[in-house]
């Protein structure tokens, strides 16, 4: 038997008796039915966390109003909040530049039906990519970049994407550094793959990095985009086992498996709002 479809509410607070049983008292009294619900403490800075899952089917108001509701009670705690309904589908562009691998991967997982969202279009600054993206029939936008173009480029891009109303952009080795203009358009709505395990080896050429350097664990790491480049808050990573027998060619094989799984998963939970982001760190739940 089927799930109902599920409201998500995240809030995060300075932590303090009553948090949680203040949140469920109001959605209990407008009559929303818990699905489930996990919580964490950051013990270290006095942050508490919680997500909520709850059937808005069994609501006996409107959903204005248990948000008006939600935010009185917010402010009693100095809460950030936001609930997601499941009728809001996010739309999300995918930013490409040559490599095709993360591309394809996400393109498939979607048309499989893992990756809850309405995939829009791909936007690129090459043409190479151009016949996957016919090949899964969607748009596809280029934007040639150089120095003296990305000011107006990216205003073209950012255009597109508020004509599109995307919600989130996923950078699948898109070879550009954003700027802070548009990176401040997406706030923690930017996800990038890096192929390396951070905070090692950030910066181009990773793979040839980490074998100069004679690592036996190579990485990725998907993060928010920020303006610090490679720094933003993580989200997913994973790593795999090499040897002195690999050189940087098998690096690089080896890591796009990591890369495509580890951009995925990243993905799939800000798609399906597990993660909040706090001092330039996440939490990501289950």
């Amino acid at each position: 038997m089927a799930s109902p479809p599920a409201a998500t509410i995240l809030v995060s607070c300075p932590d303090r008796p009553g948090i949680v049983a203040s949140l469920a008292q109001v959605l209990y009294g407008h009559g929303a039915n818990i699905l489930a619900s996990d919580q964490h403490t950051d013990a270290e800075v006095g942050q508490f966390f919680q997500r909520v899952r709850f059937d808005p089917a069994t609501l006996r108001t409107d959903r204005r109003t248990l948000e008006s509701a939600v935010s009185e009670m917010a402010d009693r705690f100095d809460m950030r909040w936001r609930i997601a309904w499941p009728d809001a589908v996010k739309r999300v562009a995918i930013f490409a530049s040559k490599t095709d691998h993360c591309l394809y991967d996400l393109l498939l997982r979607h048309r499989a039906g893992e990756l809850p969202c309405d995939l829009a279009l791909i936007v690129s600054n090459h043409d190479k990519l151009r016949s996957i993206a016919e090949q899964f029939s969607l748009p596809f936008h280029v934007f040639p970049v150089t120095a003296e173009t990305k000011a107006e480029q990216e205003k073209a891009e950012l255009k597109l994407l508020a004509d599109e109303s995307i919600d989130l952009v996923v950078l699948a080795r898109y070879m550009q550094i954003l700027s802070g203009d548009f990176i401040s358009h997406f706030p923690s709505r930017i996800i990038n793959i890096h192929h390396s395990f951070l905070p090692a080896f950030a910066g181009g050429r990773p793979y040839h990095q980490a074998h100069a350097r004679g690592v036996k664990c190579i990485g990725a790491t998907a993060h928010y985009a920020t303006t610090d480049l490679d720094e933003g808050p993580i989200i997913e990573q994973d790593v795999e086992r090499v040897s002195h027998r690999d050189g940087p060619r098998d690096l690089v094989r080896k890591g796009r498996d990591i890369e495509r799984v580890v951009l995925s998963r990243a993905v799939r939970a800000h798609l399906e709002d597990r993660v909040i982001v706090y001092d330039n760190k996440t939490v990501v739940f289950d």
